[in-house]
């Protein structure tokens, strides 16, 4: 007779992901998400298998949380430059821009090396190219390309601010995007 799970995979995973992003994915052990999510170790190598497979389905988890809000966002803002801005600080918000500056990067390293994660991340990225890029052009062809250049000079911005730190993330990076799209405007004229 199978066991009932008094903790779902969901609750599990969201629980050890701030974990990971404290300890990055090779101080994950099965000891310290045991004590992070209240179940046992056995427990968890009886869900997971290897501690490998857990922290791939722990980053596979946060992927498709992170495709939901980006799909959301591309639900709910307006089909403008200011709503492809807009999009990209709601899925990195300023509260966080730290961690993710700093502790994000080990995880992001994770996704890369991991062809499964990286598939995943890929994904996401054509996902975001899209939303974008239908804030930025009506020419399909153009829109992806334009989709695919904010969002590199999104995630250059955060970097660039977690080096020089001038001003607040929200500030530094919504800055950078608009600059960004008022030269992508004054080259469409």
């Amino acid at each position: 007779m199978p066991r009932y799970k008094s903790i779902s995979d969901d609750q599990v995973l969201d629980a050890l992901l701030p974990l990971m992003l404290q300890t990055g994915p090779d101080g994950l052990t099965f000891a310290a998400a045991a004590k992070a999510c209240c179940l046992s170790a056995a427990t968890l190598v009886q869900r997971y298998g290897k501690r490998e497979d857990l922290v791939e389905t722990v980053l596979l988890r946060a992927w498709h949380k992170l495709q939901a809000e980006t799909e959301t966002a591309d639900e709910e803002e307006p089909l403008t430059p200011q709503g492809a801005i807009s999009l990209l600080m709601r899925l990195m918000p300023p509260e966080a821009a730290e961690q993710n500056a700093s502790d994000g990067l080990l995880l992001l390293r994770e996704d890369i090396r991991n062809p499964k994660l990286r598939a995943r991340g890929a994904l996401w990225g054509r996902t975001l190219a899209h939303a974008l890029g239908r804030r930025l052009a009506s020419d399909e062809e153009r829109a992806l390309r334009l989709g695919w250049q904010m969002a590199a000079v999104w995630q250059g911005a955060h970097t660039w601010w977690a080096f020089t730190r001038g001003e607040d993330a929200e500030s530094a990076i919504r800055a950078a995007l608009q600059d960004w799209v008022d030269m992508v405007e004054r080259a469409g004229r």
